[in-house]
Order: structure tokens, then C-alpha cells, then sequence
């Protein structure tokens, strides 16, 4: 990994290009995040940098935190998370990662957390097919054979019903069609995980 920031999604709507094609693109508010921490292979085993994006108040962050940003001399952080980066010469603690990192043109991966759906069937877990609805059939949309008799038991990793979304996911290549440093905007084609206001991770594509 090259570079980073972290950002929120705002939603997504469409813009035009130069030759009047329609295209689709999620509205990220990315960074600014600030640089509280560097680790090193020296100190740490492995090198990263530790940012925090979007102010918190003060009554609502514990003592341990408070302290480290109080060493940094920074404004409390709602999000705290790490890059694992390739070369972390170029950052310094207290620097601010802004969105202009990003050009536009190029590919990135998002990372967020994708929208809890609650409880599904297999049909709409697993994009299973479902049964006949006529001609008799007293089997409609349930999950299907479990497996061989033998056993007696379940195999591991059977497609079977259970709470669907809600995980953290990744969507690759995605193009950033727009940057816009001065509201801290990113504009990429296509979709990114999770609900609008949702935290998000853009890194440089793989």
C-alpha cells in the first residue's frame, strides 16, 4: 500500500464527462485525517502510520485517548485506524493527509462495512434458486439437501440461512473521476459499501 486516507460516504449521484456520457459516482468525504502516530520495524516489528479523521468532543473521549492526542496537539478523533504503508519517511506526526493524495484517473480500493440486511433465507443469502410453486410442490424456498446422511451432522460452511451483511468488504478498482481538495471531495465511478454516512478506507489500488 502506497497511500491512504480515511473518508464517509455521502451517497452517490451522477456527473457528466467531456463526451456527454452519464456516469454514476459515490460522493466520498475523504480526510482531512491527521498523523498521531508512527510505528517502525525498529519499535514496532512493522512500520505504519496510526491517523484520525473527524473531530469528537472532548467529554466524550476516555483518558488513555485523550492523552494521545493531547502529545500530538490535536482535537480528539472519532475514527482511529492504521496504515500499513510502504514508505512512511514522507509523513510526519501532526501532518494532515488531505484528498488531494488522489488524482484523478486513477484506481483505488474502498473498504467499508456493508449494510446489515438482518436475518435472510438461503435464496436471498446465497443467491440459491428456489423450488417449483406448482404442480404439487410442497417445497418452496427452503435451503435445499444438507449433505450426506452418514455423518450426521452439518458440514462447516454449508449455505444455510443466518444474518446477512453487516461485514467489512472490499470493492476493487474503482476510478476516481473527480477531486475536489477545497471540500475535501472524492468522486469515484461506482459503488462503495455501506450506508451514507458510513466510514470508509481508500487506498491506492492493488
Amino acid at each position: 500500500m502506497k497511500k491512504a486516507i480515511l473518508g464517509k460516504k455521502l451517497g452517490m449521484t451522477q456527473i457528466f464527462d467531456e463526451n456527454g456520457q452519464l456516469i454514476p459516482v459515490t460522493v466520498l468525504e475523504a480526510g482531512p485525517c491527521v498523523v498521531l502516530q508512527k510505528k517502525t520495524v525498529e519499535t514496532d516489528g512493522y512500520q505504519s502510520i496510526k491517523v484520525g479523521f473527524l473531530d469528537r468532543k472532548e467529554h466524550k473521549t476516555n483518558k488513555p485517548l485523550a492523552g494521545q492526542f493531547k502529545a500530538v496537539g490535536v482535537k480528539p478523533k472519532k475514527y482511529i485506524r492504521e496504515f500499513r504503508l510502504e514508505d512512511i519517511d514522507q509523513y510526519e506526526v501532526g501532518q494532515e493527509i488531505k484528498t488531494d493524495i488522489f488524482k484523478q484517473g486513477e484506481y483505488v480500493d474502498v473498504t467499508g462495512i456493508s449494510r446489515g440486511k438482518g436475518f435472510a433465507g438461503s435464496i436471498k443469502r446465497h443467491d440459491q434458486a428456489r423450488g417449483a410453486m406448482s404442480h404439487g410442490s410442497h417445497y418452496h424456498r427452503g435451503p435445499g439437501s444438507l449433505g450426506a446422511v452418514g455423518p450426521a451432522r452439518v458440514f462447516k460452511g454449508q449455505a444455510l440461512p443466518g444474518r446477512m451483511g453487516g461485514k467489512k468488504c472490499t470493492v476493487q478498482k474503482l476510478q476516481v473521476v473527480e477531486v475536489d481538495p477545497e471540500r475535501n471531495l472524492l468522486l469515484v465511478k461506482g459503488a462503495v459499501p455501506g450506508p451514507r454516512g458510513g466510514l470508509v478506507a481508500v487506498k491506492n489500488s492493488l
